[in-house]
């Protein structure tokens, strides 16, 4: 079977209307990465390539090697209606960083409640 991730990735990636740079976001690689796996360069992890299949809700044999399976044409016919009511979920880390000031009151309002002990 030959080789088509790196097709795979591109067609899928802009299907879903996703830059190299927030695909790379969501899977914590840089956008590097992603170009590199796309122009062949080089190839993700089996741990990586199988986060991307979730990500991009995708079975991992069409991803890998383009065989659609029933199951895959179903979640792509309804990707549009998915991706319209679909807000991206913010990790952790994204959360801090844009809520990093929040950090000092909680802080505070411990050491109060400890201090008061």
């Amino acid at each position: 079977m030959e080789n088509v991730f790196r097709q795979q990735l591109v067609k899928i990636r802009r299907q879903q209307n996703l830059s190299q740079e927030q695909l790379a976001g969501q899977l914590f690689v840089s956008r590097q990465s992603i170009s590199k796996w796309e122009q062949g360069e080089t190839s993700p992890d089996i741990d990586t390539l199988v986060k991307l299949a979730n990500l991009l809700q995708v079975d991992l044999n069409e991803l890998v090697g383009g065989e659609k399976t029933a199951e895959t044409s179903f979640k792509a016919d309804n990707l549009g209606t998915h991706q319209a009511n679909h807000q991206s979920q913010m990790n952790g880390w994204e959360f801090l960083s844009k809520n990093w000031w929040t950090i000092i009151p909680i802080l505070g309002i411990i050491g109060w409640i400890l201090g008061a002990n």
